[in-house]
């Protein structure tokens, strides 16, 4: 529930902001300070953490799903492929929709995470998190292809012309690597009971002081390197690698502070309702996209809307979702 609810911080810029702004907190040009800092928070605390928490649970989830399939004496693999065969369908309709589709690239991961189910828990968790280590290397090799006038970048980064090959290899890359391996640490957090809240309180205290500031830190690192190079193309993916590395800190603190807080209020309205968000993650998410469609082209089409008024219309998302689901 928290993951569905938190990847639409992110996505609500997609949505509302040029292409641009997602990737340059400094656009679009003219926003007040309050806007920046608001971006600048999302950077920190949002961007890359919730798609990462959720690509962990989809992880998962897959071989949760497989672990009961087999209980019941079912074909594992045959049942686990027509699952994501169908959300490989839903995915492409709802990428004719909006192409921020997250759905098409789980579907396409969802073999990998099979293939590796029955791995050790050691094992699994060590290629994810190798994985994970790599794609900053591959943005320092792809960053050096890339010219001062930024040709190549596109639209991503607002600069006029086609993006290089080299530059879409390195977006798939980042995108399918990312999830991957966090759908591999999903699996070794499940099977290790982290995940389920199966950890005594004083480990997941520990992992959040350990990895809370330590996420926080490569955070800020990334947006201060960002600001003082003034978002120029010369950084703009070897400036993503602070928040690459401080996904995985943050994530593993996340699920703490998640598992810690629902000890306390299991039961109560709000932990009840978060819940029920979860359980409805599909429909809320692609609900997510069908909200903001709709007041894209209708209802605020032509109004301006700054970063920080996007937060006010996140909220009413939120509170309409947790309404609803339960």
């Amino acid at each position: 529930g928290v993951a569905v609810l938190g990847i639409l911080t992110m996505n609500v810029t997609a949505f509302f902001l040029p292409s641009p702004a997602y990737s340059n907190i400094s656009l679009p040009e003219g926003q007040s300070v309050l806007d920046w800092l608001v971006a600048a928070f999302g950077v920190v605390f949002f961007d890359q953490k919730f798609m990462g928490l959720f690509s962990m649970l989809f992880g998962a989830g897959v071989v949760l799903f497989a672990d009961h399939a087999a209980a019941k004496g079912r074909a594992v693999i045959r049942l686990s492929l027509w699952r994501n065969a169908l959300l490989l369908f839903i995915g492409l309709v709802h990428a004719a929709i909006w192409e921020g589709d997250v759905l098409i690239l789980y579907a396409l991961c969802s073999p990998f995470v099979l293939l590796v189910r029955r791995w050790s828990t050691t094992a699994v968790f060590s290629l994810g998190v190798a994985i994970l280590l790599l794609i900053p290397l591959v943005s320092l090799l792809v960053q050096a292809t890339v010219p001062e006038s930024g040709a190549g970048l596109a639209d991503q980064w607002g600069v006029p012309g086609p993006m290089s090959d080299t530059v879409t290899a390195w977006y798939l890359v980042d995108a399918f690597g990312r999830a991957l391996a966090m759908m591999f640490i999903g699996v070794a957090a499940y099977r290790s009971g982290f995940v389920t809240g199966a950890w005594e309180s004083s480990r997941y205290r520990l992992v959040i002081a350990w990895n809370l500031p330590l996420g926080i830190a490569l955070g800020v690192l990334g947006v201060a390197w960002m600001a003082w190079h003034d978002y120029s193309a010369g950084v703009a993916l070897a400036g993503t690698i602070p928040k690459t590395l401080g996904t995985l800190p943050m994530v593993a603190a996340y699920v703490s502070l998640i598992s810690l807080w629902h000890r306390r209020a299991a039961g109560q309205p709000l932990d009840l309702r978060l819940r029920a968000v979860g359980r409805m993650a599909l429909t809320n998410y692609l609900s997510q996209t069908l909200i903001m469609t709709v007041l894209v082209a209708t209802l605020l089409a032509d109004v301006d809307l700054g970063r920080a008024l996007l937060v006010v219309l996140v909220l009413a998302t939120w509170a309409l979702q947790l309404w609803w689901s339960k």
